[in-house]
């Protein structure tokens, strides 16, 4: 309508910044208004995807390196939960892959016993809930004789969301580190 007020629609309209949020609303408002997580933000170089902040280096560690500097940063290797997370992941590594071989390490591992994949946090892999390219994992051993019992990730667009290869852990990837938002400032 043309009396000057405005429509606030939670659909289309979200808080990114919270200073602007507190600015704009006060706190409780803003709290009640909106999830809580929109008024969180990730911090410069990390990328928000709900509740969540997700980093994608450019540099190559091994998949032990590449934990230990996202655990430096209060985060850790992803965990994917969830189709719209994986899908979110798959477009942010679409963007950021130079070349074919461009992978990223993701939190999940068989090194403790083969074929018994596990997240970072210890939970198992929920079979019903995997993405991985077809043929794998296949533990190959002409890198490696220890086989290959670390994951990492690609965008390869005739494979749509099955984007998950396993990998020797010692060779270097970039890596996808998580950490909530709520904390990633």
């Amino acid at each position: 309508s043309d009396d000057g007020a405005e429509t606030l629609s939670t659909t289309s309209w979200s808080v990114t910044d919270s200073e602007q949020c507190f600015v704009a609303l006060d706190s409780s408002l803003c709290r009640n208004l909106f999830q809580a997580d929109t008024c969180h933000k990730c911090q410069e170089g990390w990328e928000q995807n709900g509740p969540q902040c997700y980093y994608f280096s450019t540099d190559e560690l091994t998949w032990e390196q590449a934990r230990e500097r996202c655990r430096r940063d209060g985060a850790d290797l992803v965990k994917i939960e969830s189709e719209d997370e994986q899908s979110f992941l798959i477009q942010k590594v679409k963007d950021k892959m130079v070349e074919d071989e461009d992978k990223f390490w993701i939190g999940l591992t068989d090194s403790v016993t083969e074929g018994t994949w596990l997240w970072t946090d210890g939970s198992p892999l929920n079979k019903s809930l995997t993405f991985w390219a077809r043929g794998q994992p296949d533990n190959w051993k002409g890198e490696n004789a220890d086989g290959e019992d670390c994951v990492r990730m690609a965008e390869i667009s005739r494979l749509g969301l099955k984007g998950w290869f396993d990998k020797s852990c010692t060779a270097p990837q970039k890596r996808i580190c998580e950490k909530s938002a709520e904390t990633g400032r």
